[in-house]
């Protein structure tokens, strides 16, 4: 088994207390759920390892400008930081890699997959005061910054680029081929970003059949989440077969 090794039962068991806990609660806050879920992955990720993660997001916010001026502004300015200064991006490798999917490894690496990758922008634009949310387009996640009439795309993936109308209908055309609805723009909901992710964990352990136990406590932390599809109950239950556990 490659590394990162997963926590013992013990620490597991206080993760998903904590993971279920915070998806429950009034304002659940996305950098933390994403930590447990690095910390049900990994083993070495502990509690001052978490404490290291928010700590270094306050220091990137602290880098960009005071209220750089509006929407525009804003997504140029985390460009210029976390793109082109810190050299966070993605490539079609990231794909085949658990740790592109874990917000901790993505820090390390400055590399990810789009989804987290946006979750790194909005954590540090969030800290800085930037009006900033994920946007879920099919196939492609991005952020979106200012209201809907003002509204600013950037692709973290492509270092924080920024896109224009046409680049936008490309993402969606090239991956659903359909056209870009209105519908595709609005912000996505803290509790479906983090479904998202646990969905790509499942989808790189379902390429690897020798890595069960990672599909199955990313099917396990998609239950504890306060809605979620029953479909996840079967395949739960498909994976406990699978790796012996009839009982």
């Amino acid at each position: 088994m490659r590394p990162p090794y997963p926590p013992p039962p013990e620490r597991s068991a206080e993760v998903r207390r904590r993971f279920a806990e915070e998806a429950r609660s009034e304002r659940p806050d996305l950098s933390l759920l994403c930590l447990l879920v690095g910390a049900e992955a990994d083993g070495e990720l502990d509690e001052a390892g978490m404490d290291a993660v928010q700590v270094e997001l306050d220091t990137l916010a602290g880098q960009l400008p005071f209220r750089p001026g509006g929407p525009r502004a804003w997504a140029v300015a985390l460009r210029e930081l976390l793109g082109e200064r810190y050299g966070f991006r993605g490539s079609a490798a990231d794909y085949q890699r658990l740790e592109s999917s874990l917000l901790h490894q993505v820090l390390v690496r400055r590399r990810g997959l789009p989804i987290l990758l946006s979750v790194l922008w909005m954590e540090v634009a969030r800290r800085a005061g930037a009006p900033v949310y994920g946007v879920a387009l099919p196939g492609h996640f991005v952020v979106g910054f200012g209201p809907a009439e003002e509204q600013v795309l950037a692709d973290p993936f492509d270092g924080g680029r920024v896109l224009t109308g046409s680049d936008a209908e490309l993402l969606v055309a090239g991956a659903t081929g359909a056209a870009l609805e209105p519908s595709m723009l609005v912000p996505a909901d803290p509790l479906d970003v983090v479904s998202r992710i646990l969905n790509n964990v499942r989808a790189w352990a379902a390429a690897r059949p020798e890595r069960t136990d990672v599909a199955l406590w990313a099917v396990e932390l998609a239950l504890a989440l306060p809605s979620h599809p029953a479909r996840l109950r079967v395949e739960r239950a498909r994976l406990l077969v699978q790796r012996g556990d009839f009982v």
